[in-house]
């Protein structure tokens, strides 16, 4: 490697005249050597240049075209999404009117069952309560029956005779005869 440095370093002491050198003036030499290494750049890094360029072209449009169709893609899942929720929430509108429906028949089903309920007890309330007015009268009654015929007793004993006891025996038993004679 040595050896190659020193040969280009002999080069810059080779004289200029006549002969292919390196000149080390910077100030004169730099913008011939910029303009030479650009000219070369540019006439053979032209094409690899182009073809860079060329191919970054293309990757970007696929990448756009890749982008737009996945675009579409999300756009065509989105209004099917839509679509879908469209429909979910009109099933979800006629479930809620169908359930409030359905709640109010309960409610009103309720409503009739318990009135009917209660209906039914007044009735059997009231029922109780003139069965009990029945057999209150009922005890009443037998009481003053029972009063009226102990007095009835109480009356006839006192005044009662033999003689007046035999004479209603015998009315009766005629009574009786009359009434047989009748029937037969």
């Amino acid at each position: 490697m040595k050896n190659v440095t020193d040969s280009f370093v002999s080069l810059g002491h080779w004289p200029s005249a006549g002969s292919f050198g390196f000149n080390t003036d910077i100030l004169a030499t730099n913008p011939i050597n910029l303009s030479v290494v650009l000219v070369v750049l540019i006439f053979f890094g032209k094409g690899v240049l182009s073809d860079l360029l060329d191919n970054r072209k293309q990757r970007i449009l696929n990448t756009i075209r890749n982008s737009e169709e996945l675009r579409g893609g999300a756009i065509e899942q989105l209004e099917k999404a839509r679509a879908r929720l469209r429909k979910v929430e009109m099933e979800a509108d006629r479930y809620r009117v169908n359930e409030y429906s359905e709640i109010e028949r309960k409610r009103l089903i309720l409503i009739n069952s318990t009135y009917k309920t209660l209906e039914k007890r007044e009735n059997d309330q009231n029922e109780t309560i003139h069965f009990e007015q029945q057999r209150a009268i009922n005890q009443v009654r037998q009481r003053v029956f029972q009063q009226a015929l102990q007095g009835a007793l109480g009356t006839l004993n006192s005044c009662l005779n033999n003689e007046l006891h035999l004479r209603t025996i015998s009315a009766n038993i005629d009574m009786l005869g009359a009434m047989n004679e009748i029937t037969d």
